[in-house]
């Protein structure tokens, strides 16, 4: 699994529950996924260790994790 400098050393930090392999799920298995503006991917996974949906956000190559969080308020519209 590749990440971000910045996901290693201040998400991982500041979120000591997430797991890297509920990262990867979302990715592998994403329930709705959403390319922002900038390029950088978004990833939705529901997860039911939390009780709630994780969202996951890539760089644009689509791999490399850059930040990972519970999304209490996803929505999957239209």
């Amino acid at each position: 699994m590749k990440t971000t400098r910045y996901f290693e050393e201040q998400v991982l930090r500041k979120r000591r529950y997430l797991k890297r392999e509920w990262c990867e799920r979302a990715l592998v298995h994403p329930e709705h996924t959403e390319v922002q503006n900038d390029g950088r991917v978004r990833y939705w996974v529901y997860l039911r260790e939390i009780r709630g949906h994780l969202r996951v956000v890539t760089l644009a190559d689509g791999e490399t994790i850059h930040k990972a969080f519970p999304d209490r308020d996803f929505e999957v519209t239209g």
